[in-house]
């Protein structure tokens, strides 16, 4: 605990649906002194070798325009999800694609809650959505036969899943999703967000191997979460359907990503090992975490398939008096979840940022509910 408070840009919280950067929040001066457990990243990846290459390579990226031909930076990243470069479309950021996805494709949507602001955000009009609301009493968990059922009662033309699912961090067995694909299959789109996927097993159960035996299904993931990089707005979709490739390639700018970005991606394929060992690493430290938790009164604790957890207060204070306790007096900021559509005001979320740091959280939560 500080002896004394971390002054704090309140005002900050209350102008967007995200959580404001911990350097709005408490300035230049104080970013060392407190640790970052709100934004979700994998703090392993990249190494210190590839980051010395991108400072070595800057002065001559940001003199240089982006490559104008979209698939050389496709091929390098195929190269590493075992991907077709053909199915792929790389955005500035996944909130990019998200958005192309919604305003091009969309006519109406089945959307479970609580989930990801940005897909009810981005919709043309919120009359697009339909919201499947999560059974509180079962913990949000989404059950893929009822939510079938609801979406051909809904008379639905698309639908969304985030697997694992954010905030609530649920994983959904390749099998199972498999199965609802096919029964869905009469669907315009079938919109799966894999954002988390690379920390749910140490193999990745990934949907991309069956893009091709699905036309209605497009795959979206930020690299901003599992590859740690998220100032390099980098995110991807990935589908065999050539008239959703054409519509979104048709309404993206040339050079939408940057070329510091795209040098990036030239290193994956050489960095592919590391890269796996890092996340393999932070799912060890995910499940070391969940138990450090699960020995802390006045929390209920959510199984999670990502690296992140969501944690419901179950002693009194709502998320919000608890972000604004750790972060003032013990310089630690987590995700105050109260504004989720769809999720009550006793929740937060906290992503594993290494297990040095995972100590500091756990002793935190524990001093706050004495």
């Amino acid at each position: 605990m500080f002896r004394k408070k971390i002054q704090i840009n309140h005002h900050l919280f209350y102008e967007t649906s995200h959580s404001p950067s911990l350097v709005d929040i408490v300035g230049e001066k104080m970013l060392g002194k407190v640790i970052d457990f709100c934004f979700i990243e994998n703090p392993y990846y990249p190494g210190d070798k590839l980051l010395k290459k991108l400072r070595q390579k800057l002065p001559v990226v940001i003199k240089s325009y982006p490559s104008s031909n979209p698939i050389l930076a496709q091929k390098d990243l195929a190269a590493v999800i075992h991907a077709k470069p053909e199915h792929l479309i790389i955005g500035n950021g996944a909130t990019e694609l998200i958005t192309l996805i919604e305003n091009q494709l969309v006519e109406n949507i089945g959307i479970p809650i609580p989930t990801f602001s940005e897909y009810i955000e981005k919709l043309r009009n919120s009359e697009q959505a339909k919201l499947f609301q999560l059974p509180a009493n079962n913990k949000y968990q989404l059950n893929l036969d009822d939510y079938a059922e609801w979406i051909q009662n809904e008379k639905l033309s698309a639908a969304l899943i985030i697997n694992p699912g954010n905030p609530t961090g649920q994983f959904i067995s390749t099998e199972k999703m498999l199965g609802f694909l096919e029964k869905v299959r009469h669907l315009k789109l079938v919109l799966v967000d894999e954002s988390f996927i690379d920390f749910s097993g140490e193999e990745i159960p990934s949907l991309i191997p069956f893009v091709g035996e699905f036309p209605n299904l497009i795959i979206v993931r930020s690299m901003s979460k599992h590859c740690g990089i998220p100032g390099l707005r980098l995110g991807y979709c990935c589908t065999s359907n050539p008239e959703f490739l054409r519509k979104i390639r048709s309404t993206l700018p040339i050079w939408n990503i940057n070329t510091l970005a795209e040098y990036f991606l030239t290193q994956l394929k050489d960095t592919d090992e590391e890269y796996q060992i890092a996340r393999k690493r932070v799912i060890s430290d995910v499940v070391i975490l969940y138990q450090q938790l699960k020995t802390i009164d006045g929390f209920e604790v959510y199984t999670t398939g990502s690296n992140f957890i969501l944690l419901k207060i179950n002693y009194g204070p709502t998320a919000l008096e608890v972000q604004m306790k750790l972060l003032e007096e013990y310089g630690v900021y987590v995700r105050d979840c109260s504004n989720k559509v769809g999720l009550d005001k006793y929740h937060i979320r906290v992503a594993s940022k290494g297990r040095k740091k995972d100590k500091l959280l756990v002793k935190a939560l524990q001093k706050i509910t004495k």
